[in-house]
């Protein structure tokens, strides 16, 4: 993949992504991660980039594909893929984020005795993405109205996926929408599920396990299984941008 690739997020605005995360303890959030298989990344985005995100929902030259969830048995609601080349706002935080996570996916696997190793940069993730032929984009923006809700899933899209995954929420609860929380549940071998439900304002991020996170047991570590999801919409207007690492085929 070269530096012309349109998957390539431009230097400025990596620089100013780079700057904006830099100022979280990351050492805090990763302990997070691996605690309980997310983190909340406090007030990431500001409300006018928010709602300027949010307003490129209708705007059909940004996405490559429009899923409707009823129609595949997701849930209720809708999403929009972007396609190449991202918004610059969401192709920065793409490939500032990434190196951030990357030490503790490989962490992870290291534990898991998985052999997959993610490189440090993301450019360098996305070339071995694409030579597997994932090649289409992944991030997305979300949208829920009353009684859209979005059932348990992991986002995996092919053979190589990374393992964590970042959302914002870009509307304020109890202003735009009431109802629509973020889910996680956590299945435990010989146990039952764990669920977390995840508070966030206006602009905050979580970070999440994919697929599977390890777990120190007695006997060493295991794995546990993770879905994601969110509920029902009571009333209003969600929307959320979704930042996944790996392409699709």
């Amino acid at each position: 993949m070269n530096a012309h690739s349109p998957a390539i997020a431009p230097a400025a605005a990596v620089s100013s992504a780079e700057a904006r995360i830099a100022r979280y303890d990351w050492q805090a959030l990763s302990e997070e991660l691996s605690g309980f298989g997310c983190a909340v990344i406090d007030k990431l985005l500001t409300p006018e980039e928010c709602r300027r995100i949010a307003a490129l929902y209708p705007e059909e030259h940004h996405f490559r594909s429009h899923i409707h969830m009823a129609r595949h048995g997701f849930g209720k609601g809708e999403y929009r893929y972007f396609k190449y080349p991202l918004p610059d706002l969401v192709a920065g935080l793409r490939t500032a984020l990434y190196p951030r996570l990357a030490g503790v996916a490989n962490a992870w696997n290291a534990r898991m005795d998985i052999a997959q190793r993610y490189p440090a940069d993301h450019a360098a993730f996305l070339a071995q993405c694409h030579a597997e032929g994932q090649t289409r984009p992944t991030p997305l923006l979300l949208q829920y109205v009353p009684g859209d809700f979005n059932c348990l899933h992991q986002d995996l899209y092919g053979d190589l996926a990374f393992p964590l995954q970042v959302a914002i929420l870009l509307s304020e609860p109890g202003e735009d929408f009431t109802g629509g929380e973020f889910v996680l549940t956590e299945q435990r071998p010989r146990m039952q599920s764990r669920a977390e439900v995840v508070p966030l304002r206006q602009g905050d991020a979580v970070a999440f396990a994919v697929h599977n996170r390890p777990v120190q047991g007695s006997r060493g570590n295991y794995r546990v299984n993770l879905r994601h999801g969110v509920s029902r919409l009571r009333s209003g207007r969600r929307h959320t941008v979704g930042i996944i690492f790996h392409d699709a085929k």
